[in-house]
């Protein structure tokens, strides 16, 4: 066994040890203290005030940064596993609610950006790169999927026709409501708000609200003064 894999294996076997015992431990103060100050060593990194509730699941804590102020409650699901290259960052005072899944798989960045909310029961998976941006609102049961199954040739099964991975962006300030779905390649552009139960599988103009299924621009949210006032003209 070369020195690289013994010791990525002995990260595992930390990590493991760490995750086990202190995980359960309750959060009222000391569960959620205990955590931060001993999984320090076990992380790309670890910010200031950092609170994590009990059970919560990280897998290949090397490749998961959490910045300073941020919340993660019980029942999330962390996960980095099977690549040294996947990476999850998760800005300064995000909040990720019970429930959460978040999977980085083969080569994938998953970002969060500062002041992010993420609801209950939230899916953000890879194997596409996805970041979302600043202060952006993810309502309850929504899904992120940076991935899409080819299925040209019926002859073959579709889980041997491999896959797209173009990404997902979601840009500052955007709304997405309870149980919206977000398809590979798309781009939410900035201060959009995206309706309850919608479908986005195209790429959303700044400053829109869309609905439906698939998801259509119904309205700007940038009236005639906001547009003069951005561009400096004044009445």
């Amino acid at each position: 066994m070369n020195s690289k894999k013994a010791a990525s294996k002995l990260k595992r076997l930390q990590e493991t040890v760490l995750t086990v015992l202190l995980g359960n431990i309750p959060t009222k103060v000391i569960g959620s203290n205990l955590r931060t100050f001993f999984y320090r060593g076990i992380f790309a990194g670890l910010g200031k005030q950092v609170y994590l509730q009990d059970n919560v699941e990280f897998i290949n804590t090397p490749c998961i940064e959490i910045g300073d102020r941020a919340q993660i409650l019980r029942g999330a699901n962390i996960n980095a596993i099977g690549n040294p290259k996947n990476k999850i960052s998760i800005g300064d005072g995000v909040q990720i609610q019970q429930g959460v899944d978040i999977r980085a798989l083969n080569d994938t960045h998953l970002k969060i950006e500062e002041d992010t909310f993420i609801g209950p029961y939230v899916c953000i998976a890879g194997p596409g790169n996805i970041r979302i941006g600043k202060g952006c609102l993810i309502a309850a049961h929504s899904g992120l999927f940076a991935n899409n199954h080819n299925f040209v040739d019926p002859v073959q099964y579709i889980a041997r026709q491999g896959i797209t991975r173009k990404g997902i962006v979601i840009e500052d300030d955007c709304w997405l409501g309870h149980n919206v779905t977000v398809t590979d390649g798309v781009t939410i552009g900035r201060g959009s708000v995206i309706g309850a139960g919608s479908v986005v599988t195209k790429d959303i103009p700044p400053y829109s609200i869309a609905v439906g299924v698939p998801a259509k621009v119904v309205k700007s949210r940038i009236g005639e003064k906001v547009r003069s006032e951005e561009l400096g003209v004044r009445s």
